[in-house]
């Protein structure tokens, strides 16, 4: 088999993956505008709120460290 033969049968599998890939993307379910918007604002949100918690646990345990070994 030839260079030329391989290649062609690289690109033939290329554009099948891709073709598959765009079959099946037109399947998804996608969520609306509204939905996407909501899920994002309640990660943000959560991912705040832990973030604060996790900031207030380490200053009062840095609090508390300092206070014994310094």
């Amino acid at each position: 088999m030839g260079i030329t033969n391989w290649l062609k049968i690289k690109l033939q599998n290329l554009k099948l993956f891709f073709k598959e890939v765009y079959t099946e993307g037109k399947k998804v379910d996608w969520p609306s505008r509204e939905e996407t918007i909501r899920y994002t604002l309640i990660v943000i949100v959560i991912s705040v709120t832990v973030a604060a918690f996790l900031g207030g646990l380490d200053f009062v345990f840095m609090s508390i460290l300092q206070k014994f070994v310094f």
